[in-house]
């Protein structure tokens, strides 16, 4: 197994990808296990890696509406992810930071600090060089702000800018992804009642903070953090006292640290992606009938899947059956009649015409199988 797994990337996530999902019993959870994500537009929310004891991992959700969290367990309706990374048993790869030699950590920016840290352990040769590396900390706060998204297509005007502009998407397509989520705040104190132009939400006294996530080196790829350049940081995290959970805003102006617990920094050298494949594997027509099988050879499972059966390339006559869910190594066969005029044709069969599943390049080719048939 690599050290690190990535379900979709961050940027496919922006893209508007929820067609494509994890199920949460294909992450191993035995053990030091680090990870984040998000859940389906469903119950939106953030997903948080916790260790308990050192034995197991949990992984919590974080709730939109109100900050609150709810830990994920197998058959409870929300564990299906668009977008997750997690690690296997990591504890191998625990490299603790000597967080004396770090200086005063006060108020420090915790992207920064975290980058201090790793530069620290590579110079005392305690840290190998690694693309990403995992990070959990517990952390004090005397100011956080966190963000938990409440809708996964926040983005998905940007993939239309692409192929073409719309006066509606441009004010969206401009803004970061974090302007766009919801805004909840901590503090010792709650904030002046006669201040009503904050647009911040204040939650609660829940200063503690348990927190998850990676430091990729290279964030314009947006594999694990927004693909921006130095955006090197993705954290989640949860309230100690198990209150509060979301995406740690730690570049937010009112976020300032205290001081830190512990931070653990973890070098992730292998990183595996993960990724669906639609495919046509069989094509057949007889007694009137055609028949066809759809597959998803992939490693995600695939939701509200088309299929669209084209006849002698007229496109505006084509037949469509949708499929709502296909797992991941699963096929589902189609009967249809299917009367043909004598002569010759030609029967196209297409998953996903419209490419709403997110696959890697090169592997659409097997999307399609075309049979040519002659009535006598």
């Amino acid at each position: 197994m690599a050290d690190l797994t990535i379900a979709n990337t961050v940027s496919d996530l922006i893209l508007g990808d929820v067609r494509e999902h994890l199920p949460l019993e294909r992450i191993p959870l035995e053990g030091d296990v680090l990870g984040l994500g998000t859940t389906t537009s469903v119950d939106n929310g953030e997903l948080t890696f916790l260790r308990n004891g050192d034995q197991k991992s949990v992984i919590w959700r974080c709730v939109a509406h109100d900050g609150s969290i709810v830990r994920l367990t197998p058959g409870d309706g929300s564990g299906h992810f668009p977008y997750v990374c997690f690690t296997r048993d990591a504890r191998a790869l625990r490299r603790p930071a000597d967080l004396e030699t770090l200086g005063d950590l006060e108020g420090r920016p915790l992207q920064g600090l975290v980058e201090d840290a790793i530069a620290q352990g590579q110079r005392l040769g305690t840290l190998e060089a690694a693309p990403i590396y995992g990070v959990r900390l517990i952390a004090h706060w005397h100011e956080l702000v966190i963000t938990v998204a409440s809708k996964l297509c926040m983005g998905q005007q940007r993939r239309n800018l692409g192929i073409a502009t719309s006066e509606a998407g441009t004010t969206a397509a401009g803004l970061s992804i974090y302007d766009m989520l919801q805004h909840y705040r901590l503090a010792p104190l709650p904030p002046d009642p006669g201040n009503t132009d904050d647009p911040i939400r204040y939650l609660g006294r829940s200063m503690q903070w348990d927190c998850c996530g990676f430091f990729d080196t290279e964030p314009e790829l947006g594999r694990v953090t927004v693909p921006q350049e130095g955006a090197h940081l993705h954290l989640h995290g949860c309230s100690t006292d198990l209150a509060y959970g979301g995406h740690l805003h730690h570049e937010h102006p009112s976020t300032r640290l205290a001081r830190l617990e512990s931070l653990w920094i973890y070098p992730l050298r292998s990183i595996k992606a993960l990724a669906s494949d639609l495919a046509i594997e069989s094509l057949v027509y007889r007694a009137g009938a055609l028949h066809f099988r759809v597959s998803n050879i992939g490693s995600m499972d695939v939701s509200d899947v088309g299929v669209a059966v084209v006849i002698d390339d007229r496109y505006s006559n084509h037949r469509y059956v949708r499929i709502p869910w296909l797992k991941a190594g699963e096929s589902e066969d189609f009967t249809m009649p299917l009367s043909l005029s004598k002569g010759d044709h030609r029967i196209s069969v297409i998953a996903d015409p419209e490419q709403l599943v997110i696959e890697v390049e090169g592997r659409r080719t097997n999307n399609r199988m075309d049979l040519d048939v002659v009535i006598a």
